[in-house]
């Protein structure tokens, strides 16, 4: 072993899956090392089952291949499945009470392919119900260290949702509990959680991946896809995640497997982007904007070339989504009744009653709404005027993309309206959630490949992700696109606080500087605030960090009084390097003041030097903190 195991969890699937090659480190010493941070990280709610024996296991499988010469191309690497994939070593619930404790008697065709790869499974991750959800508050299943169902909780704001229904793989990935996961896309869910997120995710071309053993939602939409820090990543484990399986999935398509990281590096020089005037519209925040169109213009740097198009029936994807999806969920879902597996009611008079009892008290609110939606467009009198009228609309949006990639390659713009909301905010609205989708669903219902790349950060500092989408079978020119993309740019290098793994004050540090970043032009006086309370959290994060389970260091604000009771801290006192490194950014901030957040926005006051000089501290500050993290200061 030669590789401290404090950082494994730092490093990408490329990296991890060289290093085990090399035998830098083992494959159980990786599994054993992201156990621990999934249990140290229960908080969050990433995981609803874990199998030390089953993952250590593989592990020592792993290094037995490594060892012998017969490694994959994944082996050895840790990776966490979304609850909709069954497996036969860890219990299959799809997130819903109606699936309590099962176990399947195989696994799905995924999680083989990825075990072939060399692919160590270190648990199942939290999803919404069947995958209905577009926050990951619809689980109906107590997430690992809890006693009843919670909300998979954000990272980079854990009072925030992580999207949905994906949310618990973006999590893991995001807060470094797991290198990769599996995630799957109906309408958005591995996309809207990897942009709320911070990720990488990308859904394939439909058929592209075996749907044997993934939990079905809507048999015409679902898809399986990677979900990881990089397009890299994603290239990686996409390539052994798909290919034909036309003997157990009837939707599976006869295209062979791809090596998804053959042209990665290819030039994007004279790629056409296409730019639809419908995804920039009324109801697109400008902080969503602003970061996609930096992201854009990133692209024109690489030569690119952006292209106006028109994709004129994306709103009519939200109702033509919510009547075929539900429609195909009240035909899937029909099979748990309580009879052959699952739950079943304790107290029935006759079959119907326990058919109604079982079903009443298996499915959630979301599940139970979407059944009954689907049963009524499906129904004898409507079937003509809702189902059959929304596969015509159906067919007309996957025309209106046929068009526009007549003018251009690849098509880009927001993932979702808004950054990530608080939990509880869209309260007994399904509508809200089901709006926040308007970006994602046409890609969906077209079957088309799609992908969330990471594209800086927007209001409260939360992630923002910029949406590719691609013709059929174009997965390897979209994730070209995404790494050239990350080549050039470090957003997808960003981590809730740094790190995750220091304390909240290093959280906020980083989250308070990156608003800051985000409302500097436009609102100088709230960014300096925001830098201001950035710096001061840095002093506390270096205050605490050798008493880790102190709760908090100081109620004082940035002051000269913070900045003495830093510079003649207990804990600091066997190291003044620290204390100089950062007095010296002191005078960035004089006359700051907490009172400040009560002016204008625009207030004349803060001019962009002066706030140019509190950007330069606080990075200054933050590059300190980074340092002390890494043990090299």
């Amino acid at each position: 072993m030669t590789l401290n195991t404090t950082a494994l969890h730092d490093l990408s699937v490329v990296e991890l899956a060289a290093g085990l090659r090399g035998k830098q480190f083992s494959a159980v010493e990786a599994a054993q090392h992201f156990l621990a941070r999934a249990k140290a990280h229960q908080n969050l709610g990433a995981y609803v089952a874990l199998n030390e024996d089953a993952t250590l296991a593989q592990a020592r499988a792993a290094d037995a291949r490594i060892a012998a010469g017969t490694a994959g191309a994944l082996e050895g690497v840790p990776i966490a499945h979304k609850d909709i994939f069954v497996t036969q070593a860890f219990p299959s619930t799809a997130g819903s009470k109606m699936l309590a404790g099962y176990q399947s008697p195989f696994d799905a065709t995924v999680v083989t392919k990825l075990a072939e790869a060399g692919a160590v499974t270190l648990g199942k991750l939290n999803c919404d119900e069947f995958a209905m959800g577009s926050a990951n508050e619809n689980s109906a299943v107590a997430p690992v260290g809890f006693d009843a169902p919670a909300p998979v909780r954000n990272p980079w704001a854990t009072d925030r949702i992580p999207g949905g229904s994906s949310g618990g793989s973006a999590v893991a990935v995001a807060a470094r509990l797991a290198p990769a996961v599996t995630g799957t896309d109906t309408g958005g869910s591995i996309r809207q959680p990897a942009s709320f997120c911070g990720i990488t995710g990308i859904k394939p071309t439909y058929g592209r991946a075996s749907r044997y053993g993934m939990i079905a939602f809507a048999s015409s939409l679902d898809q399986a896809g990677p979900m990881a820090r990089s397009a890299e990543d994603c290239a990686l484990l996409l390539s052994a995640m798909c290919g034909p399986d036309p003997d157990r999935d009837s939707t599976s398509l006869d295209v062979p497997a791809e090596n998804f990281s053959a042209k990665l590096n290819d030039s994007i020089d004279g790629l056409r982007i296409g730019i639809p005037a419908e995804f920039f519209g009324e109801g697109l925040a400008p902080d969503v904007r602003a970061a996609v169109d930096g992201a854009l213009k990133e692209y024109e740097k690489l030569g690119a070339k952006l292209v106006p198009i028109s994709l004129p029936r994306t709103e009519l994807s939200i109702p033509v989504y919510y009547i075929i999806a539900p429609a195909e969920a009240s035909s899937n879902l029909s099979r748990f009744d309580g009879v052959k597996f699952g739950h079943r009611a304790k107290d029935y008079t006759d079959l119907v009653d326990m058919y109604k009892k079982t079903r009443a008290e298996g499915f959630g609110d979301e599940v139970k709404r979407r059944i009954m939606i689907g049963a009524y467009v499906l129904s004898h009198g409507y079937y003509d005027a809702y189902y059959l009228q929304a596969q015509k609309i159906r067919r007309m949006i996957a025309d209106d993309f046929q068009n526009a990639f007549k003018d251009c390659d690849v098509i880009a713009g927001p993932v979702a309206p808004t950054v990530a909301w608080k939990l509880g905010e869209h309260g007994s609205d399904p509508l809200a959630d089901y709006l926040a989708d308007i970006f994602t669903l046409p890609a969906s219902l077209a079957g088309l490949p799609g992908m969330s790349v990471p594209a800086g950060f927007g209001e409260g500092g939360m992630p923002v992700g910029l949406q590719l989408i691609g013709n059929y079978f174009q997965e390897a020119r979209l994730l070209n696109a995404a790494h050239r993309l990350q080549q050039a740019t470090d957003w997808h290098l960003k981590t809730p606080g740094g790190g995750f793994d220091m304390n909240d004050y290093a959280d906020s540090a980083e989250r308070h500087f990156l608003s800051a970043d985000a409302m500097r032009t436009a609102q100088p006086a709230t960014a300096s605030h925001c830098y201001g309370i950035a710096a001061e959290c840095v002093l506390k994060a270096l205050m605490s960090n050798l008493q880790p389970q102190v709760n908090r260091v100081s109620g004082k604000h940035l002051s000269d009084k913070l900045w003495a009771e830093f510079a003649n801290h207990q804990t600091l006192q066997t190291h003044p390097s620290r204390v100089a490194g950062a007095i010296k950014y002191q005078s960035g901030f004089n006359g700051w003041d907490i009172g400040q957040r009560y002016l204008s926005r625009t207030n004349a006051e803060f001019a962009e030097a002066k706030v140019a000089a509190q950007h330069q501290s606080a990075r200054g500050l933050l590059g300190l903190l980074q340092l002390v993290r890494r043990g090299l200061a």
